[in-house]
């Protein structure tokens, strides 16, 4: 597609707020990426709309993660397993979703933005266990459910840092912090696989990813400095974008299932 002036000002700003909320909780953003390329850039292929926030996702997620591992942050080990089992669970659930049609594909996404708004509101601020570490007694859930997000955030095209969080935190009962860190290397992982699987087919649009790139890392940057200092408040900040997701899924249950 070519993009308009509009269009490269509205994507610009729609990567600006995805970095910003991928920096500073990990996820929530990159949720509303699909939906913000369809109904506010103007993408008419919801597939298209998949690929190319997959990889632009991916890339603010790694930007995002570096200053949250330069401020100790990152569980490595624990992330590591998490997200190596969740790729191969990406790679099956983007060629899945490939063979989806499109707006039945944007149905099932806002039913599963529900799900997700759900899950962000169950998340609390606790503090958890700062010295935790990759060991027997939590290598296999991390494993298992990190492969259950990774197909999820395959099959829909997200960073699933809303899914990555709240599964380091049941796997490990690690900071949430750290939990917030952690799962950036598993957003890049699972984002940079269902991207190349969607750029196989040619369903990225590269001039929109490099635009959303631009705007997604400096709202990361925001978002990131932020993080450390609003870590107690977290809470409100999840209800808040929790509202938001439902209100965006209701909007594109409606549009998608042709209610109005």
């Amino acid at each position: 597609m070519t993009l308009s002036l509009l269009q490269a000002v509205l994507g610009l700003a729609c990567g600006l707020l995805v970095g910003f909320s991928l920096g500073l909780v990990g996820g929530g953003g990159s949720i509303l990426a699909v939906p913000l390329l369809v109904y506010v850039v103007g993408l008419d292929s919801p597939h298209i709309a998949i690929g190319t926030s997959a990889i632009a996702v991916a890339v603010n997620a790694a930007a995002n993660l570096f200053s949250h591992a330069r401020a100790g942050n990152v569980k490595w080990r624990c992330a590591s397993v998490f997200a190596a089992s969740g790729v191969i669970g990406a790679f099956a659930g983007s060629t899945f979703g490939k063979m989806v049609n499109g707006q039945s594909l944007l149905a099932l996404f806002a039913v599963m933005m529900i799900v997700v708004g759900a899950l962000m509101l169950r998340t609390g601020s606790g503090e958890g266990k700062p010295d935790v570490h990759l060991g027997r007694e939590n290598v296999f859930q991390l494993a298992g459910i990190g492969f259950a997000a990774g197909a999820l955030s395959g099959f829909f095209g997200i960073g699933g840092g809303f899914l990555i969080v709240p599964g380091l935190l049941l796997a490990t009962g690690m900071p949430i912090l750290n939990a917030i860190g952690s799962s950036l290397v598993a957003v890049t992982a699972f984002g940079l696989t269902t991207a190349a699987n969607y750029a196989y087919s040619g369903l990225v649009d590269w001039t929109l990813a490099a635009v959303f790139v631009g705007g997604g890392i400096l709202g990361g940057l925001l978002g990131a400095r932020s993080a450390k200092h609003l870590a107690k408040t977290k809470g409100a900040l999840n209800t808040i974008f929790a509202v938001v997701i439902f209100v965006v899924a209701i909007y594109m249950l409606v549009r998608s299932l042709n209610l109005v």
